[in-house]
């Protein structure tokens, strides 16, 4: 059975609440289908991905560049680029028919600020950077660290939706948040609009 949306999410979200919708519809019609959820993920499509997902948004300006690593299905980059239309977002994923789901979402949703980029964020270190870096489900820090960190302008942020562990996480990795400077590592407790669990969402600060 597939979860529905939570009451008042026009309120809550405003403009992008549409499009939000309009993403859920294309999980539902085609997640499953091209591998990106399982069947029983549907159930908890809202609580566990698209609000879970904007938990991070407290944590982005209305304005900059953002870059989402592993983006997948599109968790949480999508959102974030549905309701953050003054960002730049670039979804990074590693395997192409990810990319090609990405790509078709973009499009679909008539995403003018989003583009996809196909390959290992390591390729990018160089090339690129952004104010905000966002991950889920990617890695422990210790090793999303070096994935990440190095894409950040000074004075940015890596944002990480985390589970219970995220302390333990920080703790093993010390010797990389000193080596990949970072100025800060704070976990903020968030429980989204429609959920009642609350997430982790770890925030590391970059040096200016």
């Amino acid at each position: 059975m597939v979860e529905s949306a939570p009451d008042g999410g026009g309120e809550h979200f405003g403009s992008a609440w549409d499009q939000l919708n309009q993403f859920a519809d294309m999980i539902v019609r085609e997640g499953e289908k091209r591998g990106l959820v399982g069947p029983r993920e549907l159930d908890r499509l809202w609580t566990r991905h698209i609000l879970n997902s904007s938990a991070v948004l407290d944590f982005v300006p209305e304005a900059g560049s953002v870059i989402d690593v592993g983006s997948g299905a599109g968790f949480p980059g999508l959102v974030v680029a549905i309701c953050r239309p003054k960002c730049s977002v670039t979804l990074v994923d590693s395997m192409d028919r990810r990319c090609t789901w990405l790509e078709d979402a973009v499009d679909e949703l008539g995403l003018q600020n989003t583009q996809v980029l196909h390959g290992r964020s390591e390729k990018l270190i160089g090339r690129t950077s952004a104010d905000i870096v966002t991950a889920r489900a990617v890695a422990r820090l210790r090793k999303l660290l070096g994935w990440t960190m190095p894409l950040l302008s000074s004075g940015g942020s890596l944002l990480a939706l985390k589970g219970v562990s995220v302390d333990e996480e920080i703790d093993e990795a010390i010797p990389e948040l000193r080596r990949y400077k970072a100025a800060f590592a704070d976990v903020h407790a968030v429980t989204p609009f429609g959920t009642h669990e609350e997430t982790q969402v770890l925030e590391v600060r970059k040096k200016g």
